[in-house]
């Protein structure tokens, strides 16, 4: 990994500015990463246009949410391991104090017709939003492979995988994913060839959880943070199976609510574990998951920060994610099936709609269209509609 031209920043310097990109980051990773760019290469050029890339490609390669763990690191080469412990919450937590303030208010037993319209609404269009971010994610990542017949239809079929893993066995999803991306690591071992460039990411690797409680809240947390790679959508049917089916902790309606509330606060949208959290045990709940969830990316960073340049390299890694990954862009397809299904409202069924129209033909931004959608079902449900 190249030299930054500038190796040092002061704590003060960190705090301040990596809170500012937690604060203003609305749009998910994409946002995050423009922010850090324009902080660390262009205005302070702390470090160099290589150096910034790298540690992306590296940051791709590891479990957990990527542009998280890219504001740890960038903070961890111009302030040490302070800096990096300084930055990364900086980042993380006005997210995460967002989604607990808003899970108090749209999460309540008895909230206020007005707060229950505005969530369904907006938990209705979510499943738009996952569409947006799983096509997204497609076109790039089929053209890497369309050129070579064979790994192309292989995958298709990774992607087909992942879809109805997410659709029909949400929690099992990571068995599924880590499937697809050992068997394509056996393929490329097989051949001794290497894997195409780029794959996407994608979530990993089954263990077994304590039933109920509070080692099952630590469990979900950790599957998101440590076991998901990419964060983002890919979380929603590792949480969903959780939260919703097997503990029971939170309604379809509430778990709506909770994407929802991920989508339009700004910072890492992995904060969405602590709704999840919060649904379970409350406010201690909801710090205990957020702190399980972005454990792992400190520890990720402080450890092998200094390895980050050899982790792009490794042929392993990047077959294992050349099977891995479109079954992640497949689970997040998958997961608007699951989502689609938890809407109990006609009225909703046409909201979704209208999320679909704004997001995938008219390409608005995420964040607008989960506001306008929230607008409208406060105004149905003052009109009378029921509400979830």
């Amino acid at each position: 990994m190249a030299r930054s031209r500038q190796s040092k920043a002061s704590l003060a310097t960190i705090g301040r500015e990596w809170t500012r990109i937690g604060l203003t980051g609305f749009g998910g990773p994409p946002a995050h990463i423009s922010l850090l760019r324009q902080l660390v290469v262009e205005r302070r050029r702390w470090l160099d246009p290589r150096a910034f890339q790298d540690a992306l490609a590296a940051c791709n390669l590891l479990p957990g949410p990527a542009s998280t763990q890219l504001a740890i690191f960038c903070a961890y080469r111009v302030g040490g391991v302070p800096g990096a412990l300084i930055g990364g919450l900086a980042f993380i937590a006005p997210a995460v104090v967002m989604i607990i303030a808003l899970s108090v208010l749209f999460l309540a037993q008895a909230p206020p017709l007005w707060v229950r319209g505005a969530g369904a609404g907006a938990g209705a269009a979510v499943a738009a939003v996952a569409v947006r971010a799983g096509v997204d994610l497609l076109r790039p990542g089929y053209r890497r492979v369309r050129d070579h017949r064979e790994r192309a239809l292989r995958w298709l079929l990774y992607l087909l995988a992942g879809a109805a893993g997410a659709a029909l066995v949400g929690r099992y999803l990571v068995v599924i994913l880590a499937a697809c991306g050992l068997l394509e690591l056996a393929i490329e071992r097989r051949r001794g060839a290497r894997p195409a460039e780029g794959p996407n990411r994608l979530a990993v690797l089954p263990l077994a959880a304590a039933q109920g409680g509070i080692p099952a809240l630590a469990w979900t947390a950790f599957k998101v943070g440590a076991l998901a790679f990419g964060g983002g959508f890919v979380i929603v049917p590792l949480m969903q199976g959780d939260a919703v089916h097997t503990y029971h902790w939170m309604t379809n309606g509430q778990f709506l609510n909770a994407v929802a509330l991920g989508q339009v606060t700004p910072g890492p949208v992995v904060a969405t574990v602590a709704a999840v959290g919060y649904a379970a045990h409350g406010v201690a709940g909801a710090v205990l998951a957020a702190v399980v969830a972005f454990a792992p990316s400190f520890l990720f960073v402080l450890a092998g920060g200094r390895r980050f340049e050899h982790l792009r390299q490794n042929a392993a890694a990047l077959a294992f994610l050349g099977g891995a990954g479109p079954a992640a862009i497949g689970a997040i397809l998958g997961a608007a099936v699951t989502l689609t299904r938890a809407l109990s409202e006609a009225w909703q069924a046409g909201i979704l709609g209208l999320a679909a129209i704004a997001l995938l033909l008219l390409r608005r931004g995420t964040v607008e269209t989960l506001l306008a959608a929230g607008a409208i079902g406060v105004v149905v449900a003052l009109a009378g509609a029921p509400t979830p």
